[in-house]
């Protein structure tokens, strides 16, 4: 029987009234038999506590889109995965293509995050993922390798398991092109193989999720996919009707 995650990334979008009606909204929607799919909002900083609030009696997760690696100091605008625990976060988002892209996050800093929310016990999804032209270019592999390397370069290999990867190409994000089926089922398995063979982890163990253009239309086929466990969901995941579609597909595909 498939297990799922499906996350809601809502970005920059939805102020601290907003999100908690589209958070009621989906728990009126999907309140029970979720064993095999968990579901998981990342609202913006602003409505993480109001959102905490709303689902903490429920299975829906929280998680943050973002954070820094050092539990405090003078990082004027940042935030700890320590601050972000205490409100009650599961999860935290590192490394999306959009912080790679307008803030310059290197692969660097993002493993240096992706340590510190492990120590916290914290789960992290990385996302990981190529741009057009290297798709183009066929160093699909060769970046997702060294993307994947430097994550893990100083992590304790043990904890590889707690890692959520999220495959997200760069030119299906935000773009309402997703990749097809066949390209986004070669590129998980080879994820997990990769993973796998590397730092000997059971590839059973492993959960790597989709997070290019995901919606209600394509969801189907891309959950069936033998290798895809789920999806990081953006702009579908503002609407409750769409999500709430999403997340009933991939609870549907559980069962079978």
């Amino acid at each position: 029987m498939k297990k799922f995650l499906i996350a809601g990334n809502w970005k920059m979008f939805t102020n601290v009234f907003e999100s908690k009606v589209l958070v009621e909204t989906l728990i009126a929607n999907i309140w029970k038999d979720n064993q095999n799919t968990t579901v998981l909002v990342c609202p913006p900083f602003t409505s993480l506590c109001g959102v905490a609030d709303v689902i903490k009696d429920t299975d829906l997760k929280l998680g943050a889109q973002n954070c820094h690696y050092e539990e405090k100091g003078a990082y004027t605008g940042e935030i700890s995965p320590q601050m972000l625990q205490y409100l009650g976060c599961n999860y935290i988002i590192i490394g999306h293509s959009e912080r790679r892209t307008h803030f310059k996050e290197d692969d660097e800093i993002i493993a240096r995050k992706l340590s510190s929310i492990l120590d916290l016990g914290l789960i992290p999804i990385l996302c990981i993922g190529e741009t057009f032209e290297q798709r183009m270019n066929n160093m699909t592999n060769t970046i997702l390798t060294k993307q994947i390397e430097k994550a893990f370069e100083n992590i304790d290999k043990s904890l590889i398991k707690q890692v959520v990867i999220a495959y997200e190409p760069v030119w299906a994000i935000g773009t309402g092109i997703s990749a097809t089926p066949e390209q986004a089922q070669e590129t998980h398995r080879w994820v997990k193989d990769f993973i796998s063979s590397t730092y000997s982890v059971n590839r059973e163990d492993l959960t790597v999720i989709y997070g290019g253009s995901m919606n209600d239309k394509n969801c189907y086929e891309l959950l069936n996919l033998a290798d895809v466990d789920g999806g990081l969901i953006g702009g579908a995941s503002l609407n409750a009707e769409t999500f709430t579609s999403i997340i009933e597909t991939a609870k549907s595909i559980s069962k079978i």
